[in-house]
């Protein structure tokens, strides 16, 4: 009798140990340095910054829950302002007329250029601002114009309006063809690429960074939701950000899947200011 109940004891002991060696988290949190850090301590060094850039995977549910849980709880110490790649700027009046309670979800999505997984992904986050009062500012050029740079060059928007140039940043755009990210895109597309392909990314990343910078004030925190790869590296955006303001304290978030996710792999550490790590078998959203 004693021996089965040391046995049940012992069991039972060991149980919790069991269910904890079992446990699969859906995500873990790095910094930089590839130490793991836990979601408070990481919002309490963002909330201190201008510009936080969320770098996402387009296509994975924890970024996009992640996305909302850090704007919640960084709108409880700061005033916000939201901004996306996922909206272009000439569809800004749009936006603004649905946050203003002007038209319902149904008008927006007649009305602008809504990524497929809109609703389940980001109308969250446009809800979001809508419900606060909060500013959702549509950053990205026109996908159009993109396409333009990518077959001319940057020369191909000479020829373009004054209200078409109005959507994206400031013409002549400041391009570094050197910057690693811009070199990798040539080196990726080997056999396909061309040297306005980059220069294409580069006007996506400079729009942004323009229309973060115009909608930023001291007083207020700019939140801004991108793919991780026009913010890896503290390039893309953040260069852009960096050439306007150099002074401005921009903190990044990046993306990643991995395999094993214990640990950060090698390759993935130092390409953000912390970096999200997902089993890379973790249910699409797309």
């Amino acid at each position: 009798m004693i021996k089965a109940l040391h046995i049940c004891i012992v069991f039972f002991l060991l149980f919790p140990v069991k269910l904890l060696a079992t446990d699969k988290p859906a995500y873990r949190l790095f910094n930089a340095k590839g130490k793991e850090v836990s979601y408070q301590k990481m919002i309490k060094q963002i909330q201190k910054q201008d510009v936080v850039l969320i770098g996402e995977l387009h296509n994975n549910p924890i970024s996009h829950w992640l996305e909302l849980e850090i704007i919640q709880s960084c709108y409880l110490k700061r005033k916000l302002v939201l901004g996306a790649e996922m909206f272009e700027q000439d569809n800004q009046g749009a936006l603004s007329t649905y946050l203003a309670g002007k038209i319902s979800a149904k008008g927006l999505d007649s009305s602008a250029r809504l990524w497929r997984n809109y609703k389940t992904d980001y109308a969250p986050l446009v809800n979001f601002a809508k419900e606060n009062q909060v500013n959702f500012i549509a950053t990205n050029v026109p996908r159009k114009y993109a396409s333009l740079v990518s077959k001319g060059g940057f020369e191909a928007l000479n020829q373009i309006s004054a209200e078409e140039k109005s959507w994206m940043a400031p013409l002549p755009i400041a391009y570094d063809a050197n910057l690693p990210g811009y070199q990798k895109m040539i080196t990726m597309m080997a056999g396909h690429a061309t040297p306005n392909m980059p220069k294409a990314q580069a006007l996506k990343d400079a729009t942004m960074a323009y229309f973060i910078m115009k909608n930023w004030d001291e007083n207020k925190q700019f939140i801004h939701v991108n793919g991780s790869y026009h913010s890896e590296n503290y390039e893309g955006i953040s260069w852009y950000l960096k050439l306007a303001k150099p002074a401005i304290k921009i903190a990044t978030i990046a993306t990643v899947s991995q395999k094993e996710i214990k640990q950060l792999a090698q390759e993935n550490r130092g390409i953000a200011d912390y970096i999200i790590c997902v089993e890379d078998d973790m249910t699409t959203t797309y």
